[in-house]
Protein backbone atom coordinates (compact mmCIF):
# COMPACT_ATOMS: atom_id res chain seq x y z
CA UNK A 1 0.00 0.00 0.00
CA UNK A 2 1.75 2.85 -1.35
CA UNK A 3 2.28 5.96 1.79
CA UNK A 4 -0.14 8.98 2.04
CA UNK A 5 2.18 12.29 1.68
CA UNK A 6 1.39 14.64 4.22
CA UNK A 7 1.65 18.28 2.73
CA UNK A 8 4.56 20.40 3.46
CA UNK A 9 3.65 23.26 5.40
CA UNK A 10 5.74 26.43 5.61
CA UNK A 11 7.79 26.70 9.09
CA UNK A 12 8.29 30.44 8.47
CA UNK A 13 6.65 32.47 11.23
CA UNK A 14 5.92 36.64 10.23
CA UNK A 15 7.67 38.11 13.45
CA UNK A 16 7.12 41.75 11.75
CA UNK A 17 3.99 42.00 14.62
CA UNK A 18 6.05 40.69 17.77
CA UNK A 19 9.02 43.22 16.78
CA UNK A 20 6.80 46.00 16.49
CA UNK A 21 5.60 45.05 20.23
CA UNK A 22 9.43 44.67 21.64
CA UNK A 23 10.20 48.64 20.05
CA UNK A 24 7.01 49.72 21.82
CA UNK A 25 8.11 48.73 24.80
CA UNK A 26 11.43 49.72 24.68
CA UNK A 27 10.46 53.59 23.39
CA UNK A 28 7.78 53.30 26.58
CA UNK A 29 10.33 52.40 29.33
CA UNK A 30 12.93 54.93 27.60
CA UNK A 31 10.24 57.41 28.15
CA UNK A 32 9.12 56.42 31.39
CA UNK A 33 12.00 55.72 33.24
CA UNK A 34 12.79 58.16 35.73
CA UNK A 35 17.10 58.24 36.11
CA UNK A 36 18.59 59.59 39.35
CA UNK A 37 19.90 62.87 39.47
CA UNK A 38 23.70 63.01 39.68
CA UNK A 39 24.52 63.68 43.85
CA UNK A 40 25.97 67.10 44.39
CA UNK A 41 28.90 65.69 46.81
CA UNK A 42 29.66 62.08 48.34
CA UNK A 43 27.61 61.76 51.68
CA UNK A 44 28.13 59.52 54.20
CA UNK A 45 24.93 59.20 56.14
CA UNK A 46 24.42 57.66 59.77
CA UNK A 47 22.50 54.74 60.16
CA UNK A 48 19.56 54.04 61.37
CA UNK A 49 16.42 51.31 62.06
CA UNK A 50 13.83 53.40 60.35
CA UNK A 51 12.50 51.54 57.05
CA UNK A 52 10.54 54.23 55.56
CA UNK A 53 11.70 54.52 51.49
CA UNK A 54 12.21 58.28 50.30
CA UNK A 55 9.86 59.24 47.80
CA UNK A 56 10.48 59.61 44.10
CA UNK A 57 8.83 63.13 43.60
CA UNK A 58 7.36 65.84 46.15
CA UNK A 59 10.86 66.33 47.63
CA UNK A 60 12.76 69.45 48.40
CA UNK A 61 16.13 68.30 49.54
CA UNK A 62 18.97 69.67 51.44
CA UNK A 63 21.99 67.96 51.03
CA UNK A 64 25.08 68.94 53.45
CA UNK A 65 28.84 67.54 53.29
CA UNK A 66 31.02 67.11 56.12
CA UNK A 67 32.48 70.38 55.62
CA UNK A 68 28.92 72.04 56.31
CA UNK A 69 28.63 73.15 52.15
CA UNK A 70 24.42 73.02 52.13
CA UNK A 71 22.94 71.93 48.48
CA UNK A 72 19.48 72.61 47.93
CA UNK A 73 17.19 70.32 44.92
CA UNK A 74 13.99 69.61 44.30
CA UNK A 75 12.18 67.15 41.41
CA UNK A 76 9.82 68.24 39.10
CA UNK A 77 11.01 70.61 35.87
CA UNK A 78 8.45 72.92 35.86
CA UNK A 79 7.41 73.86 39.41
CA UNK A 80 11.99 74.30 39.29
CA UNK A 81 11.00 76.75 36.26
CA UNK A 82 8.80 78.72 38.28
CA UNK A 83 11.28 78.80 41.28
CA UNK A 84 14.00 80.27 38.40
CA UNK A 85 11.89 82.67 37.03
CA UNK A 86 10.31 83.75 40.86
CA UNK A 87 13.95 84.34 41.76
CA UNK A 88 15.26 86.06 38.74
CA UNK A 89 12.64 88.57 38.27
CA UNK A 90 13.13 89.05 42.57
CA UNK A 91 16.91 89.80 42.63
CA UNK A 92 17.25 90.70 39.43
CA UNK A 93 20.07 87.98 38.11
CA UNK A 94 19.27 88.57 34.27
CA UNK A 95 19.47 85.23 33.46
CA UNK A 96 19.19 83.83 30.10
CA UNK A 97 16.84 81.13 28.14
CA UNK A 98 20.28 78.78 28.74
CA UNK A 99 20.82 78.99 32.02
CA UNK A 100 17.78 79.11 33.42
CA UNK A 101 17.31 75.76 31.32
CA UNK A 102 20.46 74.72 32.91
CA UNK A 103 18.70 75.12 36.20
CA UNK A 104 15.22 73.58 35.15
CA UNK A 105 17.15 69.97 33.84
CA UNK A 106 19.79 70.28 36.29
CA UNK A 107 19.88 68.37 39.73
CA UNK A 108 21.24 70.75 42.53
CA UNK A 109 22.74 74.24 44.06
CA UNK A 110 25.41 74.68 46.05
CA UNK A 111 25.88 78.51 45.32
CA UNK A 112 24.90 81.78 46.63
CA UNK A 113 22.43 83.93 45.08
CA UNK A 114 24.58 86.69 43.42
CA UNK A 115 26.83 83.76 42.14
CA UNK A 116 24.17 82.09 40.43
CA UNK A 117 24.01 83.62 37.01
CA UNK A 118 27.87 82.58 37.07
CA UNK A 119 26.82 78.93 38.34
CA UNK A 120 24.39 78.63 35.90
CA UNK A 121 26.09 79.61 32.63
CA UNK A 122 28.95 76.47 33.77
CA UNK A 123 29.04 72.62 33.37
CA UNK A 124 29.13 71.11 36.61
CA UNK A 125 32.71 70.29 36.31
CA UNK A 126 33.66 73.74 35.88
CA UNK A 127 32.06 74.39 38.90
CA UNK A 128 34.03 73.30 41.05
CA UNK A 129 37.52 73.87 39.53
CA UNK A 130 36.30 77.76 39.42
CA UNK A 131 35.43 77.55 43.11
CA UNK A 132 32.15 77.92 42.75
CA UNK A 133 30.32 75.38 44.49
CA UNK A 134 30.84 77.02 48.40
CA UNK A 135 27.46 75.93 49.43
CA UNK A 136 24.16 78.11 49.95
CA UNK A 137 24.61 80.98 53.48
CA UNK A 138 23.07 79.37 56.03
CA UNK A 139 23.86 81.73 58.74
CA UNK A 140 22.29 84.93 60.64
CA UNK A 141 23.69 87.50 58.65
CA UNK A 142 23.13 86.04 55.44
CA UNK A 143 20.63 83.17 55.79
CA UNK A 144 19.88 81.75 51.83
CA UNK A 145 18.81 78.60 52.76
CA UNK A 146 15.60 80.33 53.81
CA UNK A 147 15.38 81.95 50.82
CA UNK A 148 15.67 78.83 48.29
CA UNK A 149 12.81 76.90 51.16
CA UNK A 150 10.68 79.84 50.89
CA UNK A 151 10.48 80.38 47.19
CA UNK A 152 10.49 76.43 46.73
CA UNK A 153 7.28 76.17 48.73
CA UNK A 154 5.83 79.09 46.99
CA UNK A 155 6.60 77.17 43.37
CA UNK A 156 5.13 74.18 44.95
CA UNK A 157 1.83 75.88 45.37
CA UNK A 158 0.38 74.28 48.31
CA UNK A 159 1.04 70.74 47.29
CA UNK A 160 -0.16 68.08 50.17
CA UNK A 161 2.22 65.69 49.15
CA UNK A 162 5.63 67.73 49.65
CA UNK A 163 8.05 66.78 52.12
CA UNK A 164 11.22 68.19 53.29
CA UNK A 165 14.50 66.33 53.46
CA UNK A 166 17.73 66.48 54.95
CA UNK A 167 20.47 64.21 53.85
CA UNK A 168 23.63 65.14 56.08
CA UNK A 169 27.31 63.47 56.85
CA UNK A 170 27.97 62.08 59.51
CA UNK A 171 30.93 64.76 60.12
CA UNK A 172 28.99 67.70 59.18
CA UNK A 173 29.52 70.19 61.99
CA UNK A 174 26.55 70.80 64.42
CA UNK A 175 25.91 74.42 64.05
CA UNK A 176 25.53 73.68 60.24
CA UNK A 177 22.77 71.53 60.87
CA UNK A 178 21.05 73.71 63.84
CA UNK A 179 20.77 76.78 61.64
CA UNK A 180 18.91 74.49 59.05
CA UNK A 181 16.36 73.21 61.77
CA UNK A 182 15.90 76.57 62.64
CA UNK A 183 15.40 77.93 59.70
CA UNK A 184 12.50 75.41 59.09
CA UNK A 185 11.31 76.46 62.45
CA UNK A 186 11.30 79.65 61.67
CA UNK A 187 9.22 78.78 58.53
CA UNK A 188 6.63 76.76 60.49
CA UNK A 189 8.00 73.76 58.83
CA UNK A 190 7.77 71.03 61.82
CA UNK A 191 7.92 68.24 60.21
CA UNK A 192 11.60 67.04 58.58
CA UNK A 193 12.90 63.04 56.93
CA UNK A 194 16.48 62.85 57.84
CA UNK A 195 17.81 60.62 54.87
CA UNK A 196 20.02 57.69 56.74
CA UNK A 197 21.19 54.38 55.96
CA UNK A 198 19.81 51.27 56.80
CA UNK A 199 21.03 49.18 59.58
CA UNK A 200 19.89 45.65 61.48
CA UNK A 201 17.53 46.40 64.14
CA UNK A 202 18.11 45.05 67.12
CA UNK A 203 16.67 41.50 67.72
CA UNK A 204 13.74 41.19 69.53
CA UNK A 205 12.92 44.93 69.02
CA UNK A 206 9.90 46.31 67.79
CA UNK A 207 11.27 47.28 64.63
CA UNK A 208 13.02 44.07 64.41
CA UNK A 209 9.62 42.41 64.56
CA UNK A 210 7.61 45.08 62.50
CA UNK A 211 10.56 43.42 59.39
CA UNK A 212 9.92 40.30 60.22
CA UNK A 213 6.02 40.65 59.79
CA UNK A 214 7.01 42.74 56.45
CA UNK A 215 5.72 46.24 57.88
CA UNK A 216 7.64 49.26 57.08
CA UNK A 217 8.36 52.07 59.87
CA UNK A 218 5.98 54.87 59.53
Amino acid sequence: MPKVKMPRKSTLVDMTAMCDVAFLLLTFFMLATKFKPDEPVTVVTPSSINTKLLPDSDVIMLTVDKDGKIFFSMDGQPKRQQLINDLDQQYKLGLNEKEKNNFIIGSSIGTDIKSLKTYLDMKPEERKKAGLEKGIPSDSANNEVAVWIEYARSAQGGNPKLQYCIKADNGTPYPVIKDILDTFKEKKIQKLNLVTNLEAAPAGSAAAIARAEGKSDE
